[in-house]
């Protein structure tokens, strides 16, 4: 077997101008070194830059993977999902049909004063307040001042909550009709009392509203 040293000496003297007359080891050598550095050159300019790719495609698929599962729940609950609507319209259609239109909102205040005067209370100020206009609604609130005792206010705030139409009451301050005294906590204390609220009712904005409180 040849030493190592005589295949260097030999590549040494190598004619590159006549590769035909090389041995036929060192053809098969420049062969595959040629080979190498073609597969080098390729994996370079192609396939090195298609990592980035492979690796986005990988990210994508598992993205889809996973929208995928979502909707399939969601397909597989869709019924479910119809029926949920359908129970939210109905509740959205009752509670619209509990806002008054512009045309109820007096006969609604007059219910108001009404439920006031059955509980035996003394009017002292009942003001409407500026129309606050939110997405599909209208708030019109009202100032209220009545007089009477705690036991009063109480049938009072109840008899309205229970009116057909919504009506909210906030801002709610008692206080002794008799400047000086004791504010009352409780319905056992004594004396005249005098409360002031803001009584708020609310009506749908139709399509005619809208266009007016547009720009």
């Amino acid at each position: 077997m040849r030493a190592l040293g005589e295949y260097i000496d030999e590549l040494r003297s190598l004619d590159q101008n006549n590769i035909g007359s090389w041995p036929t080891w060192a053809y098969g050598l420049a062969i595959s070194v040629v080979s190498l550095v073609i597969m080098l050159i390729a994996a370079w300019y192609f396939v090195l830059p298609k990592r980035d790719a492979l690796a986005d495609a990988r990210r994508q698929e598992s993205q889809l993977k996973q929208t995928y599962k979502i909707k399939q729940h969601l397909v597989t609950n869709l019924d479910a999902y119809r029926d949920q609507l359908d129970a939210m319209r109905a509740e959205f259609g009752n509670l619209l049909a509990q806002l008054p239109s512009r045309t109820e909102v007096p006969s609604l205040l007059r219910d108001i004063s009404q439920t006031r005067s059955e509980n035996g209370l003394d009017e002292e100020l009942f003001k409407p307040k500026p129309e606050i206009q939110k997405d599909f609604y209208a708030v019109l609130p009202n100032a209220l001042i009545v007089t009477g005792d705690f036991h009063d206010f109480g049938q009072f705030v109840s008899d309205v909550a229970a009116l057909p139409r919504i009506v909210t009451i906030s801002d709610v301050h008692i206080e002794s009709v008799r400047p000086g005294s004791p504010q009352p906590t409780d319905a056992s204390s004594p004396g005249l009392l005098r409360m002031s609220l803001t009584a708020s009712t609310y009506r749908y904005l139709g399509t005619h509203d809208s266009a007016e409180a547009g720009p």
